[in-house]
């Protein structure tokens, strides 16, 4: 069996768009790839904008022992919840960001430790979020009552170029005291400052003992580029921008072709 070629003691790989399907299916291919991983003593570990709660249905058939890392790495759990750290937005910060959402009038979902909060439930989106993490928001008019506790808040557009604007505005606007990037082309994410997937690999690096020289990360989308760059290696989704594919060492098929199963296979497995 040819050897992987390079020293990776452990793959990082975002779950949306990466690990699953446009249509969150978690394909045989891509759990072969991970069994894989693991017969060569590589370990396995995912990171996501979901929070913890949204990531438990991939635990069983990833056969997954390392920690999860939600909210881009806001809130770090065992595979069986037991939570690890939690990384909230301060209040202030929490209220300025739903006013710079509000201006832009762009929806605004709040997460807590938890809960998952909306405005409406028929909004865009929400059905579609509430079938991919598998429970139900929590209907609210004000989140006046959970600023103490928010992880993370998600604005929500299907105006891209908008959701462009407003990454951009956030993170000048927020600059060190959060993080602020696009999950989705109808996403922006805000969580703490050290709640980003670059933190992610540092977290794992501490908690597991093995050096980011040694991690490869996978991932499509803008907020994984601060993993790749954390991390030794990297490979970018078929289907990702250039300016994600350039930031990342190699890149494979899309998330509709088994582009993850591909790239393990090719680049960490050594496969032909």
């Amino acid at each position: 069996m040819p050897r992987p070629p390079h020293d990776i003691r452990l793959v990082l790989a975002d779950v949306d768009g990466t690990l699953v399907t446009r249509e969150k299916i978690l394909t045989p291919r891509a759990i072969r790839a991970v069994q894989a991983l693991r017969e060569r003593d590589i370990l396995f570990a995912i990171t996501s904008g979901r929070p913890p709660r949204g990531m438990a249905m991939l635990i069983e058939p990833l056969g997954l022992t390392t920690p999860l890392a939600g909210f881009n790495g806001g809130m770090m759990v065992q595979p069986d919840m037991q939570v690890i750290s939690a990384l909230r937005l301060p209040r202030t910060v929490a209220e300025k960001t739903l006013a710079l959402l509000k201006q832009h009038n762009v929806p605004a979902w709040v997460y807590t430790s938890q809960d998952w909060l909306v405005p409406d439930a028929s909004a865009p989106h929400v059905a579609r979020e509430q079938w991919t993490v598998k429970f139900p928001p929590r209907v609210t008019s004000s989140y006046d009552d959970v600023l103490d506790d928010v992880i993370k808040i998600t604005g929500v557009s299907d105006d891209a170029e908008l959701m462009r604007r407003v990454a951009n505005t956030l993170a000048q606007e927020l600059g060190a005291s959060a993080s602020a990037a696009l999950s989705q082309p109808y996403y922006v994410d805000i969580t703490h400052p050290d709640a980003n997937k670059g933190g992610v690999v540092h977290a794992l690096e501490r908690l597991l003992n093995i050096p980011a020289t040694a991690m490869l990360t996978v991932g499509d989308q803008p907020n994984d580029v601060l993993m790749f760059r954390a991390s030794g290696t990297s490979i970018a989704m078929g289907q990702a921008t250039d300016s994600v594919q350039t930031s990342a060492t190699w890149t494979t098929a899309s998330s509709e072709e088994d582009g993850f199963a591909k790239g393990i296979e090719r680049f960490v497995l050594g496969e032909d």
